[in-house]
């Protein structure tokens, strides 16, 4: 037991220096950025090297934040939010990339659902995480949405690509489901997104995740949704 405490403690050290060492990479890409011309910035090989160092850093982030829920050293801080502001925020974060990839992000929040009770931490890593998902996939549009329904606030993704797989639409989000190696899947980052939704709730209700496709840009979409 002891020696499964050691290698787990030196693997999450790992990859928290991982993390910090991708972190230092994505502000050198800033500054890089800001010093070429506007063909270099605007290249396709610049914005997947951009979008990748992203992905990865996002991945390692949520790992960490699993492995501090496994040890009961994460919990969530639930406050008052303005949705409009920061869903805004979430749009903001990614608009060089979308620029850099000509995909074209819309926020629409309906009028009911401007305040919402959330950790903005948790909520934004899983935003975070579905919408480079999105962009893997868009083809040209996303569209990042919140409403209501029946007291829950509901936040969603939705992108023009070809939509999930039956095989993601069907995971139990359990951590039980096995590696698929012809793909490359963990879906770690559904798993993430779920455990994350899990941590805010009010009285008998626990907020979770759903997949769907179709919506109004008929590809895939992410709700999540938070009591």
């Amino acid at each position: 037991m002891t020696d499964e405490l050691d290698f787990s403690t030196v693997l999450a050290s790992t990859v928290h220096d991982m993390k910090n060492s991708l972190g230092m990479l994505l502000n050198s890409l800033d500054e890089v950025r800001d010093s070429v011309s506007g063909d270099v910035r605007g290249s396709r090989p610049f914005t997947t090297l951009e979008y990748e160092a992203q992905r990865v850093h996002g991945d390692l982030i949520q790992l960490l934040s699993l492995y501090r829920l496994s040890e009961e050293k994460l919990c969530a801080t639930v406050e008052e939010q303005l949705v409009s502001d920061f869903l805004d925020e979430q749009h903001a974060h990614h608009e060089r990339l979308l620029e850099g990839l000509e995909i074209n992000l819309e926020v629409h929040t309906e009028p009911d659902s401007e305040e919402g009770y959330f950790d903005t931490q948790l909520v934004s890593g899983v935003l975070t995480n579905v919408i480079n998902n999105a962009i893997r996939y868009a083809r040209s549009q996303l569209h990042l949405n919140a409403r209501t329904d029946d007291g829950w606030l509901v936040l969603s993704v939705e992108d023009d690509g070809p939509g999930y797989p039956e095989s993601m639409l069907a995971v139990d989000f359990s951590g039980t489901e096995r590696v698929d190696f012809s793909t490359g899947s963990t879906n770690l980052g559904l798993y993430f997104a779920q455990r994350m939704a899990g941590m805010h709730t009010v009285g008998n209700r626990q907020g979770f995740t759903r997949l769907r496709n179709g919506g109004a840009l008929g590809g895939s979409v992410f709700e999540l949704w938070l009591p």
